[in-house]
């Protein structure tokens, strides 16, 4: 049973091993994404200039007004002092072709003050310049920049099939780092003294083991971040019921066939004050977006700076019908069924953000150690694949 195991995770680990190098390395980085790409791109962050911010919302509309051909799909309600106001755009459809045309950009930095714009940019461009550096690196790490055909996001399903392999193969490289019960005591060691490949051995298997619970996590939430309704979802549902997505019940629109809102955004935001204030929510409404694809409003709620909603299950957002502003559904961190709980944790697990700051730091340290693992896996393959060469040369010697 044992050997047929080790070629099971041989070959898996092959196939697997590019992809997550790739993905450790640039999880390390992106636990800091924002931080760096503040570094990287001041114009995009910090305003320019003295002045009394005006209100996100008319910002937001001069904006559209000034360009016709955009709507904004994600507004910060708050802008912190000194800093730019980011939002991310759309485009409209043309009022002849009934199409719309790609804007180049869907990424806009104002100044608070004036309604200037500082800085744009088209987040996840396959580009290696500071402004895109950042956003490149995050969407290589879930999807290989694989671009999208016939109507699905193949990058995202690819990692998402790496990702179900990761987890089978955690299973079984648990198991085979065990070969008998006098023996366990090794499967922990280092022998760093002998070094070369005793010590390349041991970073893999121990490495491993040592770090497998948090492994097995990344493996499942990478599924969860990947593949949440194909996968995720329905196995859940098997073990608990869930709370209707109000995205789940839609299809999408096509990109250029975007679906305009038949309500201000203003108006929606006093629907969602209102509900939040039955509720007995004290946090404000810290962001509004609009989702053209599927029709639907959005509002979160939490303070400023807190999008992420570091050191918890996240922020709890209400969901509106983009056409009257009907109730369509909500994500309460901490409420609902064991199965929603579990989802609500997906993204706070995978990032660490569940943790706060210390959990980014685990999080940027798991992703260098994936990255090893994938290195000392493929040195232990070439490695034995020698061995068994000169070996087969030896017996046709012989």
């Amino acid at each position: 049973m044992r050997k047929y195991l080790v070629v099971i995770h041989r070959w898996f680990g092959l196939a697997m091993a590019v992809f997550l190098f790739i993905a450790g390395l640039t999880g390390a980085v992106i636990s800091w994404d924002h931080e760096l790409d503040e570094w990287l791109n001041p114009a995009l962050f910090h305003a320019v200039g003295e002045g009394t911010a005006q209100s996100p919302l008319a910002l937001a509309n001069q904006l559209e007004q000034e360009r016709p051909q955009l709507m904004v799909t994600y507004l910060p309600l708050a802008i912190e002092p000194g800093h730019t106001l980011g939002m991310s755009v759309s485009a409209t459809p043309d009022p002849v072709t009934g199409k719309a045309k790609p804007l180049g950009y869907n990424q806009v930095a104002l100044n608070p003050a004036n309604g200037e714009i500082q800085g744009q940019r088209e987040w996840g461009a396959v580009s290696l310049t500071r402004e895109n550096l950042l956003p490149f690196l995050y969407k290589l790490h879930y999807s290989m920049h694989i671009p999208n055909a016939w109507g699905l996001e193949l990058g995202m399903l690819f990692m998402g099939i790496i990702a179900i392999i990761w987890v089978f193969d955690n299973l079984i490289a648990l198991w085979i780092s065990f070969p008998n019960f006098k023996s366990w005591r090794k499967s922990f060691a280092f022998r760093w003294k002998q070094g070369g490949y005793k010590l390349n051995f041991d970073l893999h298997r121990s490495g491993g083991v040592w770090v497998w619970l948090l492994l097995l996590m990344l493996a499942v939430t990478s599924v969860s971040m990947n593949l949440n309704f194909q996968v995720m979802r329905p196995l859940v549902e098997t073990f608990s019921s869930l709370s209707p997505s109000p995205f789940a019940s839609r299809m999408p629109q096509p990109e250029d066939e975007p679906l305009l809102p038949g309500i201000r955004r203003e108006q929606v935001l006093e629907i969602a004050r209102a509900e939040a204030r039955k509720r007995g929510w004290t946090a404000p409404a810290g962001a509004v977006f609009y989702s053209p694809a599927f029709g639907l409003y959005g509002v979160g709620f939490f303070e400023a700076g807190n999008d992420h909603g570091d050191g918890g299950l996240g922020n709890p957002w209400l969901y509106f019908d983009g056409k009257d502003g009907s109730m369509a559904g909500e994500s309460i961190p901490g409420t609902g069924s064991t199965g929603d709980i579990f989802m609500q944790a997906q993204f706070p697990l995978h990032s660490g953000r569940i943790l706060g700051l210390p959990g980014r730091i685990l999080i940027s340290v798991m992703g260098a150690v994936v990255a090893m693992l994938s290195v000392t896996g493929i040195i232990i393959w070439l490695r034995k694949r020698q061995s068994r060469r000169l070996d087969l040369r030896a017996r046709r010697a012989a």
